[in-house]
C-alpha cells in the first residue's frame, strides 16, 4: 500500500521537471532572441542622409544607400536598402562599418555590387558583424 503514494510523488517531480525545463529553454530562446534583436538586427540601424540610389534594370528593385550614424561613440557607417517596386516591401541589405561613401552597380536584373560586395537580390545580404 505504501508504493502508490511513492508513485504519484515521482510522477508529480517528473511533471514539476519537465514544466521547470520547458519555461527554462522558452526563457533561453527569448534571452537569445532579445540579444539578436539589440546588436544584430538590420532592421533596427538608423538610417542617415542618402548618399546613392539605383534601379535594377529591369525596374523590379531599387537599392538605396544610406550614411548612418548610430551615435556618438561609432563611426559612420553605410547602410543598403532593397524595395521592391512591385510590392513596395523594403528590407536593409548592406551594412559595412567605416565607411563613407557608395557605389551601387547592377551586373544584372538581380545582381548588385555595392561598394565591391556582390549580392544575388533579394534573397543575399551582407552584414560587415557577420563576415
Amino acid at each position: 500500500m505504501d508504493s502508490f503514494p511513492d508513485q504519484e510523488i515521482r510522477a508529480t517531480k517528473r511533471k514539476v521537471l519537465r514544466t521547470l525545463a520547458i519555461a527554462g529553454g522558452a526563457v533561453l530562446a527569448f534571452f537569445a532572441y532579445g540579444i539578436y534583436w539589440a546588436f544584430f538586427d538590420m532592421e533596427r540601424i538608423p538610417k542617415g542622409d542618402q548618399l546613392a540610389e539605383s534601379q535594377s534594370p529591369d525596374g523590379r528593385y531599387t537599392v538605396k544607400v544610406y550614411l548612418s550614424d548610430a551615435g556618438a561613440t561609432t563611426s559612420f557607417s553605410t547602410l543598403g536598402e532593397l524595395t521592391d517596386n512591385q510590392s513596395g516591401k523594403s528590407k536593409n541589405i548592406y551594412f559595412q562599418y567605416r565607411e563613407h561613401e557608395a557605389k551601387v552597380e547592377w551586373l544584372d536584373h538581380d545582381t548588385v555590387v555595392i561598394n565591391g560586395r556582390e549580392l544575388d537580390v533579394p534573397d543575399e545580404s551582407y552584414d560587415y558583424r557577420r563576415d
